[in-house]
């Protein structure tokens, strides 16, 4: 059974921004399966690069247990996603607006952050995932 990059995407974007469950996210990905995020300081929560579907498990579990658990999740009606497919069956590129509601701090205004992600695909597991955003939102 193929597995299509919607679908790929839809538990991913799930399994981390919507419930930040690290197992489920680490299944996402092949037993020796890459997530980086290149534009990340060696020094932030968020992971730079890990690899191997253990060890991604691990750093999820750790860097959403330092997350605040008093918001931060998108508003999937607000935030909007393109799909770009390549030549290569196994590569495709996620262009994502995603929409945090407003905090009611400052001047309450919804915030929208932009990022792209490279997704490589093996056997229906992601393989490799760049993940390219603002690296302030994980300091």
């Amino acid at each position: 059974m193929s597995v299509s990059p919607q679908e790929i995407f839809q538990k991913y974007v799930y399994a981390g921004a919507m419930t930040r469950n690290a197992d489920a996210l680490a299944e996402l990905f092949t037993e020796d399966g890459v997530l980086e995020a290149p534009l990340v300081p060696a020094d932030a929560a968020f992971p730079r690069r890990t690899e191997g579907r253990e060890e991604i498990r691990r750093a999820m579990v750790a860097y959403y247990e330092r997350q605040s658990s008093d918001g931060g999740v998108p508003n999937i009606e607000k935030s909007r996603y393109v799909l770009h497919l390549t030549d290569d069956p196994g590569v495709f590129i996620a262009e994502i607006d995603t929409v945090f509601d407003g905090s009611g701090e400052g001047d309450g205004a919804d915030e929208t952050v932009s990022l792209v992600q490279i997704f490589r695909v093996r056997d229906g597991k992601i393989a490799h995932l760049r993940d390219y955003f603002t690296p302030g939102l994980v300091s």
